[in-house]
């Protein structure tokens, strides 16, 4: 299975879905929007993230497409909204795209939010998540009349309340629900079942009370109900369910005589990150499922059918960015009788991705700055830093003539890359290098170590 991933991660053409569309190979040398990854590597630096702009920007307009043709007015629905998740990828240049393509942005901080206001995006299609928003973030989500805040508890119910009389103005907030459906891969991503720090739960008749209290709360308006099952979701049943849960909830809130007019079904949608991965589902098979859920799941609960909102994040941005390092150290190490791994070393690792080490993350990596004709043998791309698990990909066959110097790119590192960035060892997280209209740039500047010395007061 190796060589057969190796094989197709190899050719963009042959798993298009691992990479941005614009991928392909000249003269076996790879090129993302029409610039050599080498290139990027000799001009700029190594490692880096390079994010195809318009890659991103296309995969903006599919979802908002998909889902305003499924949930059209003309079909019976009262319309959809996609919300883009930050958490996967932000910077300004991010939020000034998505927002273009006619996408909110979800938060989950006082600095996504920051930024999302400050590089433009109107408040009228901001969120604001977190299972513990500090009274900063509440205070300025308030100020800035953003389209919903989500509470997560019924203590938070009381903080959004106490900061919206205090500012003399009226919040708008949605109820992040527990539906009980539990989906997506690893534990640490699967965000809907009970026993875990997220929302509160129909079954238990928590959610009920918040929906109660937020009714009786002068200064809040109840605008929606939310629910998140999980990430990386290949099965599309996962969603059916919950949007089942999450209607007939609604109704009971309806029979009280509450206003829910819209219902946020959250994001979790799988990519794929090595050739061996199945195909996940396209915007299109998504927005059709839920819009048949939804359907049916209003009919049964006798209700009218909300506005619809979904948050893809790393649907959007996990395909846009490539990761190129730049090959080190090689050795060479028989692991048992008869068995042997060549070990790649490569200038980043585990600060610049961590998703192999923390949630056994399997991607692929595929010899960028120039053709090989010759054998490949089994490889475990590594990380320069001091931990046995700073592994990068795992299992990945690459060409036996790999070199000292060489560029490999891995592909799908869009989403939870940058952003989960860190400066174990006191590396310097690398900068992320945009595409557009065959040139690139320096989109977010790569760190240096002069600008880790500057934090250390004692120097």
């Amino acid at each position: 299975m190796a060589q057969v991933a190796n094989h197709y991660a190899g050719d963009p053409s042959q798993r298009p879905d691992l990479w941005p569309w614009s991928a392909q190979r000249k003269q076996g040398v790879l090129q993302i929007g029409g610039v050599p990854l080498p290139q990027i590597g000799r001009e700029y630096a190594s490692p880096a993230y390079v994010w195809d702009i318009d890659d991103f920007a296309g995969r903006c307009q599919v979802w908002a497409s998909a889902m305003a043709e499924s949930f059209w007015e003309g079909y019976g629905f009262a319309g959809a909204t996609v919300n883009y998740a930050g958490k996967a990828f932000l910077c300004a240049e991010a939020v000034r795209v998505a927002t273009n393509a006619g996408l909110g942005i979800d938060t989950a901080s006082l600095g996504e939010l920051t930024l999302a206001l400050k590089a433009g995006a109107p408040a009228s299609g901001l969120g604001l998540h977190g299972n513990n928003k500090s009274e900063a973030e509440i205070e300025l989500a308030v100020r800035s009349g953003i389209d919903r805040i989500i509470v997560d508890s019924p203590f938070e119910v009381a903080k959004v309340e106490g900061v919206a009389a205090r500012l003399h103005k009226r919040a708008r907030v949605m109820i992040r629900l527990v539906t009980g459906v539990h989906a997506g891969g690893h534990e640490y991503i699967s965000t809907a079942h009970e026993d875990q720090k997220f929302g509160v739960s129909i079954a238990t008749g928590q959610a009920e009370a918040v929906a109660d209290a937020i009714a009786h709360a002068k200064h809040l308006e109840l605008v929606g109900l939310h629910s998140h099952i999980g990430s990386q979701i290949l099965d599309l049943n996962a969603f059916v369910e919950s949007a089942g849960k999450v209607m007939a909830f609604r109704a009971k809130l309806l029979a009280k005589g509450m206003k829910v007019p819209e219902v946020d079904l959250g994001g979790g949608y799988a990519i794929s990150y090595n050739a061996a991965d199945p195909i996940p589902p396209t915007a299109q098979e998504v927005s059709c499922a839920l819009a048949e859920a939804v359907k049916l799941a209003c009919a049964q609960a006798s209700t009218d059918i909300p506005r619809i909102s979904i948050e893809p994040g790393r649907a959007i941005a996990g395909p846009s960015q490539v990761m190129i390092y730049r090959v080190g150290t090689i050795k060479d190490v028989t692991y048992a009788p008869g068995k042997s791994r060549r070990y790649v070393s490569v200038d980043g690792g585990m600060s610049d991705n961590i998703r192999p080490a923390l949630y056994g993350a399997d991607y692929t990596a595929v010899l960028a700055n120039r053709p090989s004709e010759g054998e490949s043998t089994l490889c475990r791309v590594v990380g320069k830093h001091c931990e046995s698990g700073d592994v990068v990909v795992h299992n990945v066959y690459l060409p036996a003539d790999l070199t000292e110097g060489d560029i490999l790119a891995v592909p799908a590192v869009g989403a939870y890359g940058r952003v989960m960035a860190s400066n174990y060892n006191m590396v310097p997280r690398p900068g992320v290098v945009g595409i557009k209209d065959g040139k690139w740039r320096e989109v977010i500047r790569r760190e240096t170590v002069a600008d880790l010395l500057l934090l250390d007061k004692s120097l």
